[in-house]
């Protein structure tokens, strides 16, 4: 999901996203590096609604985020051109796995809900729930990142690739797969419903990619699915959240031993 933050504060957006993205370009060109590999941003595609989502088919930006991410793809397009400095984008679509932090105003939606159904804190959901995602394992991604850096044909370079799994998960079906992983330890769970509130500006309705792109030139080939995925990492946010602050005392302890993993 897009940062809240994005839409509070597009000055630090732009600095952060705009500005730093830039310098960083001139000091990787400035110090020889011979290839420049970035997170771009599903975001780019803004009120496009054509599924699945391929590169060069972007929409109207709907967050001063998703401007900004626009943007440092259109930076490293122009050093390619003006200073032959190579680089790879790629478009990130919703990752999650270990070691993402349930707390703070910037915290993505899955350990967010984790940390709240461990809590048996309410879980809310914008709009109704058929909202959907392409929810990506952070292994999917690191093999991505690498394939980026060492892949050696010409024709991937100097170019943007959707980093996803290409699968939709909406909402309710997301927030079902976490309460049935969570429940054997956490009993409460079984009775518990989301609730369901205003869409939040900003929010896109629909987002899945088109990774063949990614699959034809870099020989990406993601291999964790979003069930998988959660279950190899829910150990590892439960160990954050027991870490983080007392759970509520009207939670039961886990029925069985917990594992961190990272």
């Amino acid at each position: 999901m897009r940062p809240k933050g994005a839409i509070d504060s597009p000055i630090s957006t732009n600095e952060s996203n705009i500005t730093w993205f830039l310098n960083m370009l001139v000091a990787a060109h400035g110090a020889g590096v011979s290839r420049f590999v970035y997170a771009g941003s599903s975001a780019t595609y803004g009120d496009h609604a054509g599924l699945p989502q391929v590169e060069p088919e972007i929409g109207q930006p709907l967050s001063p985020y998703g401007l900004t991410k626009y943007v440092n793809e259109l930076y490293a397009d122009i050093f390619a051109r003006c200073y032959g400095f190579d680089s790879i984008g790629l478009r990130y679509f919703n990752v999650f796995g270990p070691r993402q932090d349930p707390e703070g105003a910037y915290a993505a939606v899955i350990p967010k809900w984790v940390a709240g159904m461990i809590r048996n804190e309410p879980i809310f959901i914008n709009g109704d729930g058929e909202t959907a995602r392409d929810f990506c394992y952070i292994d999917n991604v690191v093999q991505a990142n690498l394939l980026a850096a060492v892949v050696d044909n010409p024709t991937a370079v100097n170019q943007v690739y959707n980093i996803a799994l290409s699968k939709k998960t909406t909402l309710n079906q997301l927030f079902e797969i976490i309460r049935s992983l969570l429940e054997p330890r956490y009993p409460h769970l079984h009775d518990l419903r989301p609730v369901y509130r205003e869409v939040r500006p900003g929010d896109v309705r629909l987002s899945q990619a088109d990774i063949g792109k990614a699959k034809h030139l870099l020989g990406y080939r993601p291999v964790w699915r979003v069930n998988q995925g959660l279950a190899r990492a829910i150990d590892w946010y439960v160990a954050k959240v027991a870490l983080s602050r007392p759970i509520d005392a009207r939670v039961p302890e886990p029925q069985v031993a917990l594992h961190g993993s990272s």
